[in-house]
């Protein structure tokens, strides 16, 4: 079973790699070449601007990844512009997509069940909520010049929603009395009743209408990994399972 759900994920994850790099490239990777014209004003809490594309398109992973690149010393490596890097957006997509379809095929799996493409569909939309839409709400995605509070209060405060928003769903989801509905629309609400971090400030270099079109591109970046992992990965591991 193990080795169903490892090549499972690597498949959907191959996949992901693919068609998410190429959504980026007509997506999320111009807004944010386009934003860094504008770094020469940049605020001194701006972010770091040598992330990929990649690490400024919202998700679980990602955003890990970018939070953690903007820790960083000032004089930071980053990839050029052009093939290389694609190369590293495409490569960091793979390993993103191989660990979303990991989480998911993993939970699917324990759950127990019929696991196919249309039970996988449903996950990675529960998943989309849980790690990208809801977490959103507090925190968007972020073009590079945008100001940020401090790294390490924004990534308690994601990991939290992501956590508190993934139980909430499934006690919704699974959930067989009235109880454990309200328990998981409480968990649900109360990061955001807390309340995210707040910027510094919210001057930017770049135009105002620049980030709601980030962040909408974003989501949908995020949907199609989260969906694309749930529904492919349950998909080949159906098929395997069949010819096991």
């Amino acid at each position: 079973m193990f080795r169903t759900i490892v090549f499972s994920a690597f498949g959907a994850g191959l996949a992901i790699c693919l068609g998410i790099t190429v959504l980026q490239a007509f997506t999320t990777e111009p807004l944010i070449l386009h934003a860094e014209e504008f770094e020469g004003g940049a605020a001194p809490h701006d972010h770091d601007v040598s992330a990929s594309p990649a690490a400024r398109s919202g998700g679980w992973f990602a955003a890990w990844a970018h939070e953690t690149a903007a820790a960083g010393e000032a004089e930071e490596w980053g990839p050029a512009d052009g093939v290389e890097r694609t190369a590293y957006t495409a490569l960091a997509n793979l390993v993103v997509g191989i660990g979303a379809s990991l989480i998911l095929l993993g939970f699917m799996v324990f759950r127990g069940g019929t696991i196919d493409a249309r039970t996988g569909l449903l996950w990675g939309i529960g998943a989309f909520f849980a790690f990208s839409l809801l977490p959103s709400l507090g925190l968007p995605p972020e073009l590079p010049g945008t100001p940020a509070a401090e790294i390490i209060s924004r990534q308690t405060w994601w990991l939290a929603t992501a956590g508190l928003s993934a139980a909430g769903i499934a006690l919704i989801v699974f959930g067989r009395q009235w109880w454990a509905w309200a328990g998981g629309a409480i968990l649900i609400v109360a990061p955001h009743l807390v309340g995210a971090p707040v910027p510094p400030s919210h001057d930017v270099a770049y135009p105002g209408a620049l980030a709601g079109e980030f962040v909408i591109a974003s989501l949908v970046v995020s949907a199609a990994l989260w969906l694309t992992a749930g529904t492919l990965s349950a998909w080949l591991y159906q098929r395997q399972s069949a010819t096991a």
